[in-house]
């Protein structure tokens, strides 16, 4: 079966939700029985997101094979449930690199480089290796930023040429694009619309399908005037306005029959179409009984997209444990100042401390990891959280005073987090890097073996220093717990108190893998554990009363 393509462009502004269009187009066409992958083209120039500050793009999100990439490929797994990889997300700097090593080393026999033909070619390359080694029905492409955009225009001829080499039957072409409320005039307006498709024709691009975004519902007459102006079909003017949550968007875009629309212009069979489980999702969303507060201790508090796939991990524990999940967003820094942390804690059924790199705020959760142990509240600590977990527990614990990483403090005394000994004298810190999934063997009798139910998982990496076996012994006669380990390096993947209500952390990153119909164990467990606090606590304020 030939391969069709669907390209997703956006107009107007930024952060229109391009990502979760995409997502959800794949969910209902994946509903259909139509096997479906989605691929990111990114116009900035940096290869990965990897070393961009999460304020300017967001969370690094990581595949199985070990990429760094865009954040929405985060939303592509949890709504299509299929793992991506390194081929899923192609920036301008990675097309670039290609090119030019291509022409130093000869390649183009002297011939002049240029962005017409080289650089479209190489993004056509791109495009078509996403099914190098996998055949998929339908290949969803979300070309990043807006048309008009001076970096993103080789993606747009290159789509514009794509179109021309697999013919029409087998691509069609989606924009996104915001339909404005003025409140000044009550009135939507549709010139903005308008403005944005004819930019995308003037570079040769007719969209098949509009999907407008905006506040409220948009009417028929509307929809009726922005496919005469657009020449596109009235059929083909979707509505999407805003929704409660990101898992609603599937269901309204199915309502307003895209998805037949697609297979229609693909000339594609589909099966009947069954989101039985993915409306059971929604309802069982709509309907949460409890409502927990999860305190998040980070140093990129003020962007929740910094830590995207945690919240969602955390909702999709929600879900499973029938609870709305209330976030308390804590600055680290301003944590390390502050005197009375029982007056910032005291209220939080869960403490979370995410992934992170370098020495700022590590005190601050440090500080709070101390008064989650010692006051009961559930604990999940991530990579970065799991090193500050044993540092606080060397501290403290075992009173191996000033213990550290050797990230933060070189000259420590007790560096219980550090390069493993094959790491050292590596210049090239990307070199020191362990990304992607790694196995982790499971201790049985522990939580973690538990919660898994297996005695070994596969889990997703991105951390540079590891615990130091060194200290293994020693924190272990204190009380510690390794209830994962990794067997082919002798490192410790997890650790655990088992006099803890639930003190859990992990050197890996379970966000990445958790989906909302299949929530991942450890939120699932996580969450569950402040329910059972939360009950705890107003068993106790009616005992008072």
């Amino acid at each position: 079966m030939t391969t069709k393509y669907i390209f997703v462009t956006g107009g107007v502004v930024s952060s229109l939700g391009k990502g979760i269009v995409a997502a959800s187009l794949g969910r209902i066409l994946k509903s259909r029985g139509i096997s479906v992958t989605i691929q990111k083209l990114d116009p900035y120039i940096n290869v990965d997101p990897g070393t961009m500050n999460p304020y300017q793009h967001g969370e690094v999100f990581v595949t199985e094979d070990g990429a760094e990439t865009d954040l929405d490929l985060g939303h592509y797994e949890r709504f299509i449930d299929v793992n991506l990889g390194k081929s899923n997300n192609v920036t301008t700097g990675m097309v670039y690199w290609n090119v030019i090593t291509r022409e130093r080393r000869g390649d183009y026999l002297g011939g002049t480089v240029q962005v017409v033909p080289h650089i479209t070619n190489e993004i056509k390359d791109r495009i078509r290796q996403v099914t190098k080694n996998q055949h998929f029905d339908v290949v969803i492409c979300e070309i990043g930023g807006t048309v008009g955009d001076i970096e993103g225009l080789p993606f747009l001829e290159a789509i514009r040429q794509f179109r021309k080499e697999v013919g029409r039957d087998n691509c069609v072409n989606l924009h996104v694009t915001l339909i404005p409320f003025l409140d000044t005039t009550h009135e939507f307006k549709t010139k903005p619309t308008q403005h944005s498709v004819q930019k995308l024709r003037e570079i040769g691009i007719q969209p098949d399908i509009i999907v407008c975004r905006s506040r409220d519902p948009i009417s028929q007459e509307m929809k009726e005037k922005i496919s005469l102006f657009c020449d596109v079909a009235k059929e083909a003017v979707v509505g999407l306005p805003d929704m409660p949550s990101i898992y609603d968007v599937p269901l309204a875009i199915e309502k307003e029959n895209v998805g037949e629309i697609v297979v229609k212009y693909l000339d594609m069979e589909s099966k009947k179409v069954d989101l039985a489980e993915w409306e059971k999702i929604v309802r069982e969303w709509h309907s949460l009984r409890h409502s927990v507060k999860i305190a998040i201790v980070g140093k990129y508090t003020e962007l929740e997209d910094s830590y995207l796939s945690i919240v969602e991990s955390l909702k999709h524990g929600g879900i499973a444990n029938q609870a709305k999940i209330e976030l308390k967003w804590i600055n680290a820094e301003k944590l390390e100042e502050e005197e009375d942390i029982d007056a910032v804690l005291r209220d939080v059924q869960g403490l979370l401390i995410p992934g992170g790199f370098g020495a700022r705020g590590v005190e601050g959760k440090i500080k709070a990891i101390r008064y989650a142990r010692e006051n009961n509240i559930p604990f999940l600590g991530l990579c970065l959280g799991m090193q500050c977990a044993v540092i606080e527990f060397a501290r403290n614990v075992c009173k191996l005073k000033g213990a550290n990483s050797s990230e933060f403090d070189p000259e420590t005394k007790y560096p219980v987090i550090d390069f493993i000994p094959e790491q050292r004298g590596l210049i090239d810190k990307g070199g020191t890097m362990r990304l992607g999934a790694y196995l982790c063997r499971i201790k049985k009798g522990t939580t973690l073996h538990k919660l898994y139910d297996r005695d070994e998982v596969e889990e997703r990496h991105r951390h540079r220093y590891e615990f130091n076996n060194d200290f293994r012994k020693q924190l272990e006669e204190c009380g510690l717990i390794y209830s994962g380990i990794n067997p082919d390096a002798d490192l410790v993947e997890v650790i655990e108190l088992p006099t803890h209500p639930f003190f859990l952390a992990t050197q890996y990153h379970p966000e990445f893998k958790s989906r909302p119909n299949r929530p991942h164990p450890l939120f699932a467990g996580f969450v569950k554990a402040a329910v059972d606090r939360l009950a705890e606590q107003v068993a106790l304020f009616k005992e008072k009363a």
